[in-house]
């Protein structure tokens, strides 16, 4: 009997590292304070999966941060900007690389393929100077030793932390990080030999990028990187995990051969298709890690049908070579369902949070081993027979109304040049508008309030009286900076996509069910169970509430079928694309009501269309077409006097432009700071688009408020390729209150910079 995880969700039931990091940061509590929270929250996790009877215990999965930036730490690949002198990385370089300073910015972050978790992107050069500057694997190994638990150290594979590695600034943008692989790996079987020393006998690399999209010349780079660390590997045993979806054929092959591995890892929830690899041939002697239980989604699992498919790979590498694991690391799950007392009781039967998916792949382990428990086995199944005979999962009426957008088009009747001269005889707006993205900072009282409100504690008239107050303070805020395209705040939503999903019939909740995004930031997905509907109107109230408050326009502010999908945790027993254009069905309906109750600017945030991008390129197509005609839906039957926006925050979105723009909004609005002003390369090269482009001008999560002059100059570039607006890159709700008005302003005085530039340029070539 032999079961595996592959990582653990490292917050805390209670979210408990997010507070802790927050303290620390605000100057509440010490290092030492925040040290003490980490090691409790490890040895809980350690304990727990020791008890549940788990053989192969991950360690090295926490981090302060991100486990990329632990690698970086650990290499010792620290850029010059942070002044890191050498010795070993303390809290304070490594939160400024993820965080920045009051002098320098934070490094780039990226989605971490296709998850809602953000990882911090490596910035390499041919001059980067490794060395072994964070020993954080070797010391957690150690610490769990000492509390009786034996684990598995797990370290970002070398070829994989390259692969997701950008080159820093002012090298060239044609360098290779892949070059520096034989730089790294002396550090890689360091740590490896005081990993051993320490009393090391298995150790895990990551190697996601295996299920991408891999030239020959990338797939080489496994081979050479496993062929050199194969004298330090001898001794230990290694697991090279892949997960998130399919390996390819090709990179099959190449994993199958490397030289000092000892088993491989698969997510066989997303990577159906690798049974089929499997089945045509395994390397004879080498462990099969089975990602049977779904690390990506909440659904219990069906034990009855992963336990039929480990039989079958148990007639092909063996009984004592079969490990059972989950499909990738349950960072990506809420911690425990037992947190959630107000769950809805059916509901909360069919579901499984990082606790349980433990006992039910410890549960599968012991029946391979021929010790089912029976009654467990009994209560899945009928869990599984409830889920999919329940009424409330299904509605008739939404399933035709979903059925007759298949096969057909949907778009605006006039193109977005017609449209934004219609918009701009109705709007009046200048030159350059400036607008944000959508909502401001709360304050712990009106958290308070929003909290007593749902509790019941205090009236409805006195929490909108609260809300009123808010929006009335922020709008003259707005109408003091003089910006032009105005929003309300949100000061009523607890998150964009839960205030969406409360309104909406098929959706669920939970009390407890934080995951982490990045950082200390968490999110707390909504559960898609059933059939999706919008019963009555989610936003006008507040819209209009706040356009009687100013004659400038006000944006009305919607979360995009997509992202919700996305963001979600999605029902599993119908396709994906289903569920979004049901969502887009019942966006559209609030959409239709905010245009005939006067709102004439709509944003439809669709931050996360990249996020859904499946990782291999001959699967994306499909997607992105359902995904844009989702889009279109929405607002397909608007005036063309009506404005529709949308916005894309942090994700590699240049490849997928063309769709961006296909989904025709008449304004898009992409992320332009921290990723390095990506979106000026992308319309130099070509890129036509007749709306306005929205580019991001400052990173809102950076300590840094930028001076106007280097906002203006920042943007000056994109002036001769469409019609620009002015435009954070993200939401302001996640700043402090402190920083909102100065930024704000300074970001108007670099639109007025830019206007007189522009006036001046125009004068100069009429005379």
């Amino acid at each position: 009997m032999a079961s595996h995880l592959v990582g653990y969700p490292r917050m805390g039931p209670k979210r408990e590292l997010k507070f802790a990091l927050e303290s620390f940061w605000d100057g509440r509590s010490t290092a030492k304070d925040l040290q003490k929270v980490g090691a409790d929250l490890m040895s809980s996790i350690w304990k727990q999966m020791a008890d549940a009877g788990i053989k192969y215990i991950p360690s090295n999965t926490f981090s302060y941060f991100d486990q990329v930036l632990d690698t970086t730490a650990m290499l010792g690949a620290v850029p010059d900007r942070y002044g890191w002198d050498g010795g070993e990385i303390g809290f304070d370089v490594y939160l400024s690389m993820a965080r920045g300073n009051a002098s320098v910015p934070a490094m780039e972050m990226a989605k971490w393929f296709d998850t809602n978790y953000h990882y911090i992107v490596p910035e390499l050069g041919p001059d980067v100077n490794f060395s072994y500057a964070s020993h954080k694997a070797v010391a957690e190994y150690e610490e769990a030793k000492k509390l009786g638990v034996d684990t598995v150290p797990v370290l970002i594979g070398p070829v994989s932390y390259l692969l997701l590695s950008k080159p820093a600034k002012g090298v060239e943008k044609t360098f290779s990080p892949l070059s520096l692989l034989r730089k790294i790996l002396p550090i890689y079987k360091e740590v490896v030999s005081e990993l051993k020393a320490a009393g090391a006998s298995w150790v895990q690399f990551d190697e996601p990028t295996l299920v991408t999209d891999l030239d020959s010349h990338q797939l080489q780079a496994f081979t050479e990187a496993y062929s050199e660390l194969e004298s330090c590997l001898s001794g230990v045993n290694v697991v090279v995990e892949t997960y998130f979806a399919d390996v390819p054929a090709e990179a099959y092959k190449v994993l199958a051969c490397l030289k000092g591995v000892t088993g491989f890892g698969f997510d066989l929830v997303r990577g159906t298709k690798t049974l089929d690899l499997i089945k045509g041939g395994f390397p004879t002697g080498k462990y099969l890690f089975a990602g049977v239980v779904d690390g990506r989604n909440i659904w219990a699992n069906d034990l009855a049908g992963s336990l039929s498919t480990l039989h079958a790979l148990e007639s092909i590498v063996g009984k004592d070579k079969l490990v059972v694991s989950t499909s990738c690391s349950l960072l990506h799950t809420p911690v425990d369902l037992d947190n959630e007392t107000e769950l809805d009781e059916e509901i909360k039967s069919w579901l499984a949070f990082a606790a349980q998916k433990v006992v039910e792949v410890n549960a599968l382990a012991k029946a391979l081993a021929g010790q089912k428990d029976e009654a467990f086995f009994s209560a899945n199944a009928a869990a599984q027979a409830s889920r999919k005979s329940s009424p409330r999962v299904t509605n008739e009426a939404v399933q035709k109304a979903t059925a007759a957008l298949r096969g057909s088009d949907h778009r605006r009747a006039s193109t977005v040049s017609a449209r934004l001269n219609a918009q701009q005889r109705k709007l009046n707006l200048p030159v350059i508008p400036t607008t944000t993205i959508g909502s401001f900072p709360q304050t712990m009282e009106l958290r308070r309030l929003r909290r007593e409100f749902k509790d019941k504690k205090i009236s409805e008239e006195e929490y909108v009286e609260a809300v009123k107050e808010e929006i009335n303070k922020v709008v003259k805020l707005q109408e003091e900076l003089d910006i032009d395209v105005l929003v309300h705040g949100e000061f009523e939503r607890n998150d964009i996509i839960e205030y969406f999903g409360e309104q909406f019939l098929g959706f669920a909740f939970t009390v407890n069910g934080w995951v982490q995004s990045y950082g200390s930031h968490c999110v707390k997905p909504p559960i898609i169970y059933g059939d999706v509907s919008r019963p009555k109107p989610m936003t006008v109230f507040w819209s209009t509430m706040a356009q009687s408050m100013t004659a400038r326009p006000m944006k009305g502010m919607l979360t995009g079928p997509v992202t919700i999908l996305n963001w979600s945790f999605v029902r599993n027993d119908q396709p994906r694309f289903e569920t979004c254009y049901q969502i887009a069905l019942a966006i559209k309906d609030e959409v239709e009501v905010l245009e005939e109750a006067g709102i004439n600017v709509i944003q439809i945030d669709e931050a996360a269309l990249g996020e859904g991008l499946p990782l291999r390129k001959c699967e994306q197509s499909i997607y992105l077409d359902w995904a844009v005609h989702s889009f279109r839906i929405t607002n397909c039957g608007v005036r063309d006097t009506t404005q529709i926006h949308t916005h894309m925050c942090y994700s590699h979105f240049c490849n997928i432009i063309p769709s961006f723009i296909d989904m025709d909004a008449d304004v898009i609005t992409m992320e332009n700071s921290r990723s390095d002003e990506k979106l000026h390369s992308v319309f130099r090269k070509g890129v036509e688009f007749g709306g306005g482009i929205v580019s991001g001008v400052y990173e809102t999560h950076s300590l840094i408020i930028p001076l106007a002059e280097e906002i203006a100059h920042r943007t000056i570039k994109m002036l001769a390729t469409n019609i620009l607006w002015f435009n954070p890159d993200f939401v302001l709700k996640t700043c402090k209150h402190t920083g909102v008005k100065l930024a704000l302003k300074n970001f108007i005085a670099a639109a007025e910079l830019l206007r007189t530039q522009l006036a001046h340029a125009k004068k100069e070539k009429f005379e």
